[in-house]
């Protein structure tokens, strides 16, 4: 059975960024359809306002759901609940108590203020939450939550900048920090951003671990060029990732 891929599909970057980035609930919809047919497995989106901006606003996120939904029935969608969208913390929290029709799954970075106080929010919803971990005291805050037992899945988030080699180290080290029962608990998900974002893909094919990808990762294909869509950029990592097959030990 292959491992999950996720099409992260916008994230917070804003329609001049890409042609093709989807914003509105009807560009949603059909990115939705078109990466799950491409062969993402779950999918991630940020709600946007009428600038583009990201948004938690709760009417807003009922109207994406209800569009992409019917679409890709089962496949679970989750949403992001990043600080950059409501720095208040307890605005943040208000925000997602609001929510009236729920995501599958949410994304709390934990070195974010306030995660604590989100996930608790997200979690008595029984929205799944993800626990975006950036770097090491990332780690280690999520570690030492009394919530971490509760993440069903552990995002292992590496920055752009980084080369192959530097991109394999560095999510190693994030990984060997995660001890063995945590990782028996969760789904740990590796990937990264920009220049780390294919080499991140490739080393989760050979660790057997989920990943993603999408326009909110990178813009390029792996060969550089410019990608048309989101949908390329799921077929690329699937054609990636069987030419990488995880290796045992």
């Amino acid at each position: 059975m292959s491992v999950l891929l996720k099409a992260c599909v916008n994230g917070p970057r804003r329609p001049g960024e890409h042609p093709a980035l989807p914003v509105t609930a009807s560009d949603l919809a059909t990115e939705v359809r078109l990466v799950v047919a491409a062969g993402a497995d779950a999918v991630h989106l940020h709600v946007k306002d009428d600038d583009g901006a990201d948004t938690l606003d709760g009417p807003r996120l009922a109207g994406v759901l209800a569009a992409v939904r019917p679409v890709s029935p089962g496949t679970p969608v989750g949403v992001t609940t990043g600080a950059w969208a409501m720095p208040d913390p307890d605005r943040r929290v208000s925000a997602v108590r609001g929510w009236t029709v729920l995501p599958d799954f949410a994304g709390v970075n934990w070195h974010e203020p306030g995660a604590e106080q989100v996930a608790a929010t997200l979690l008595g919803l029984g929205i799944g939450v993800e626990a975006g971990l950036w770097h090491a005291a990332a780690v280690e805050a999520w570690l030492s939550s009394p919530l971490s037992r509760s993440c069903f899945r552990i995002l292992i988030e590496l920055p752009d900048g980084l080369d192959a080699t530097a991109t394999e180290t560095e999510a190693d080290r994030l990984l060997a920090l995660i001890p063995d029962d945590r990782r028996a608990s969760a789904t740990v998900l590796l990937h990264g951003q920009g220049d780390s974002a294919w080499p991140a893909l490739r080393h989760a094919g050979r660790r057997g671990l989920a990943t993603r990808i999408g326009l909110e990762d990178v813009l390029e294909l792996p060969d550089g060029r410019v990608t048309p869509d989101n949908a390329s950029l799921i077929r690329a990592a699937r054609s990636m990732m069987s030419a990488s097959p995880p290796v045992a030990g």
